[in-house]
């Protein structure tokens, strides 16, 4: 009987790690602790300090990190039958659909100073704050003026399209998530937006899955500009690369919630709900605040800017997965980026 109980559970386990297009894995923790699974888009180097101080404080448990794109992770959880413990996506809607339609459960982590827009009911909550910022080379904008606002950067864009030509970056809305978010809340935001997509077009902006590609492009000096990147990713290249230039634009800074849920048919609820606990104590919303810049639990980092816009954990997300909303707005970029 113990066998079969050991070979339906490596089935299980490795039923979703066949589907899934794993980006990194790691374990913390004794190879014989209890183990809480955790499939999220945050990058591996930046929670890893987190899950450390997790086993340290919790010898009898372990955790297994998977690293995954966030349209991988919801269709996993959506359509895969994967069998995780806790979800982290910084791709707000995926993860409010995935809450809404049923696919987590009500958990009752410690979350006394958590601000009441970063949680939806007890289903999904924000564990870390992260500005979307411009990224630039120093190099290449040498002799230009530093864009404030995006009205700025397009008119840097226009008036020096042979610097700039083939070397602006930006996600791509039709393979992340995040990008598609991003491209919607932008358009939500801005009347002006549009015309900065259509000068990234006519510039022949490269597209990608995710802002470490971007920074590894900039970083090789493949590319000059990169829309668009959660500044945690920024924060770990800035400071040994002085060719590096953060740019938070005036007219408004998005910051998204990276957020979590605990699947409904989550293997271990209770060790889930146990770290999700310690992802929002003080000491690792420190860590969090360090790398974004800026705290979501007040007091554990810097402050808000008056130009940021944090986008709140509520129903309204919903509405950038209507089908109709969705091709429309797919339509409208695809008409920027390829232009005659």
């Amino acid at each position: 009987m113990r066998l079969a109980e050991v070979a339906v559970a490596l089935m299980l386990w490795a039923a979703p790690a066949a589907a899934l297009e794993v980006e990194a894995e790691r374990v913390f923790g004794a190879a014989d602790g209890d183990e809480i699974s955790v499939l999220s888009t945050t990058d591996l180097a930046a929670i890893a300090p987190v899950l450390e101080d997790f086993v340290q404080g919790n010898p009898g448990r372990k955790v297994r990190y998977l690293q995954a794109a966030s349209t991988e992770i919801d269709a996993a959880i959506r359509h895969e039958d994967a069998r995780f413990d806790l979800v982290i996506s910084s791709a707000m809607d995926l993860q409010m659909k995935l809450a809404n339609d049923g696919f987590a459960r009500s958990v009752a982590p410690a979350a006394e100073r958590l601000p009441p827009w970063a949680r939806w009911r007890d289903m999904l909550w924000g564990i870390a704050l992260e500005p979307v910022v411009t990224l630039a080379s120093r190099q290449a904008l040498r002799g230009l003026p530093l864009p404030r606002t995006r009205r700025d950067l397009i008119a840097v864009l226009r008036e020096n399209p042979g610097r700039f030509q083939g070397r602006v970056a930006t996600y791509d809305p039709e393979e992340s998530g995040v990008g598609y978010f991003l491209v919607a809340q932008d358009d939500q935001v801005s009347d002006g937006f549009w015309r900065l997509a259509e000068v990234m077009g006519r510039l022949d902006a490269q597209l990608y899955c995710c802002s470490e590609e971007m920074i590894g492009e900039l970083r090789a000096g493949r590319i000059a500009i990169a829309y668009n990147v959660v500044a945690s990713y920024a924060a770990r290249f800035r400071p040994d690369d002085p060719d590096l230039v953060q740019l938070a634009f005036d007219d408004y800074t998005f910051a998204i919630l990276r957020s979590a849920l605990v699947p409904v048919d989550a293997p271990d609820p209770e060790g889930a709900t146990l770290l999700l606990s310690h992802l929002l104590s003080d000491t690792s919303q420190r860590t969090f605040a360090t790398g974004a810049g800026v705290a979501l639990v007040p007091g554990t980092g810097p402050p808000p800017s008056p130009h940021l816009r944090p986008i709140r954990l509520d129903a309204g997300l919903l509405v950038y997965h209507d089908r109709l909303r969705r091709a429309g707005l797919l339509a409208e970029w695809q008409g920027a980026m390829i232009q005659p």
